[in-house]
């Protein structure tokens, strides 16, 4: 499948909540608070960042790096 027809296909997934429905856009609170919810459900143990930091800091760099790339 082409590129632009993959993303013509998550865009109507999208669309298909109306914007009063889409809370995490509406709320970026909410937002935050449902990830640090579900970032506690983890057990210590499962928590390969808390565990391992230079896991987390490759991590971060190639999160850097892919939102780096276009500019």
């Amino acid at each position: 499948m082409d590129e632009a027809k993959q993303r013509a296909i998550a865009s109507k997934g999208g669309q298909s909540v109306p914007n009063e429905k889409r809370s995490f856009s509406q709320n970026r609170e909410l937002a935050a608070k449902a990830g640090r919810k579900g970032g506690r459900s983890v057990p210590d143990e499962k928590r390969s960042f808390s565990q391992n930091p230079d896991l987390a800091a490759q991590a971060g760099r190639k999160g850097g790096q892919a939102s780096h790339s276009t500019r």
